[in-house]
């Protein structure tokens, strides 16, 4: 088969969707490697290492979609890229179809088959294509926030960690999966105060026994909320549906609650996010503020520390690329139950349910 890896064309975004030794894996099965010239140069990978790994460099992203029978990618095909899908075509990359109408019925329009990595499901039920880059976004979404809560950023001016004799501030954590914890993590070892929320009795359970004390692990309701949304400076939205929209925790009217300058940082963006004020952003213009609270709502948040997100992201997909180019989506889709949870678009038939009702779009059965 021939696996094509383009540049990232989404703005602010440095990840490749292969390194150099996936390449070289895939070549050495047997398969052709088409990498746009300069692909990875944001992540710290020159062409000349895909070259020695086997990988064949060409100008374009035209000449790659046109030659290849599978994208690798990282984030989803934009306006312009959507054009060079083919029919036939198998698109391997981050979606988030139920965040886009217009990305939806543009795909499906291409009559190619979107294999989606946040819904690829291992046997166990984890979603081991989505936790590298919510590791990132978690550990990195502290990082962004204590830069936000700075006066200049338009923030309350809170050093997060605090001073002796001056209070740390406190930081709510909405969601206690991946991105929750890796956030109420990083948060504590800056010393700060945690309320960290979750509906899963058993997900607090653990999480209280092996966390610092400055975390109070709370289950999640409306009540508890609210309060805590007066109590916060810093709020991280981390709540995720497998392949829906996701669901508002934080109403319109619930930022009055919360103090002049505090910040909140929307994960979720990439599903809709979990706050209803908040809208996508970018890196170069990465926050707004809404009856001032300032919202960072960048839809790429791992894009802009490529080296490592391209390193932990590529370690998780590389055994479902080779599994995909030596038996194509269909036979590799019947043979891996995880694998098939990722086929969101099949030839341009949708079949994935979540995806469907957000758009109330019809949905077929996948029986590959």
């Amino acid at each position: 088969m021939i696996v094509g890896v383009p540049r990232e064309t989404k703005r602010d975004e440095y990840r490749v969707g292969l390194l150099p030794v996936g390449a070289e894996e895939l070549v050495r099965a047997g398969h052709e490697v088409l990498v746009e010239q300069a692909a990875g140069v944001g992540s710290g990978l020159p062409d000349e290492a895909y070259a020695a790994a086997g990988g064949r460099i060409v100008q374009t992203a035209e000449e790659v979609f046109a030659g290849a029978d599978l994208i690798v990618k990282v984030k989803e095909p934009q306006p312009p890229e959507l054009g060079l899908v083919r029919p036939g075509q198998a698109v391997f990359t981050y979606f988030h179809f139920a965040a886009s109408r217009s990305l939806t019925e543009g795909f499906l329009a291409a009559e190619a088959t979107a294999v989606a990595y946040e819904t690829l499901r291992d046997p166990a039920g984890r979603l081991p294509l989505l936790i590298p880059m919510s590791e990132v976004a978690g550990r990195m979404s502290i990082q962004e926030g204590a830069k936000y809560l700075e006066k200049p950023q338009m923030g309350r001016g809170i050093l997060l960690g605090g001073v002796p004799g001056v209070a740390p501030a406190n930081v709510l954590v909405l969601g206690a999966g991946t991105v929750g914890a890796n956030a109420a993590k990083v948060a504590a070892g800056f010393g700060a105060n945690i309320a960290l929320l979750d509906t899963s009795l058993e997900r607090l359970r653990y999480l209280d026994d092996v966390t610092p004390p400055n975390i109070d692990c709370l289950y999640s309701d409306r009540h508890t909320i609210r309060e805590r949304l007066g109590w916060a400076d810093l709020v991280i939205g981390s709540v995720l549906i497998p392949g829906a929209r996701a669901p508002h925790l934080v109403e319109r009217d619930d930022l009055t609650l919360m103090k002049p300058g505090a910040v909140i940082i929307d994960v979720a963006i990439d599903q809709g996010g979990c706050i209803a004020t908040s809208r996508p952003t970018t890196h170069a213009e990465p926050t707004f503020v809404v009856d001032d609270v300032v919202h960072y709502c960048v839809t790429n948040m791992p894009g802009a520390v490529g080296r490592t997100s391209t390193c932990a992201l590529c370690n998780a997909t590389l055994p479902y690329v080779l599994q995909l180019a030596s038996s194509g989506v269909a036979a590799a889709a019947k043979a891996s139950p995880a694998i098939h949870s990722a086929v969101n678009i099949f030839e341009g038939r949708l079949v994935q349910p979540a995806v469907a009702a957000a758009f109330d779009l019809p949905c077929e059965a996948f029986e590959p």
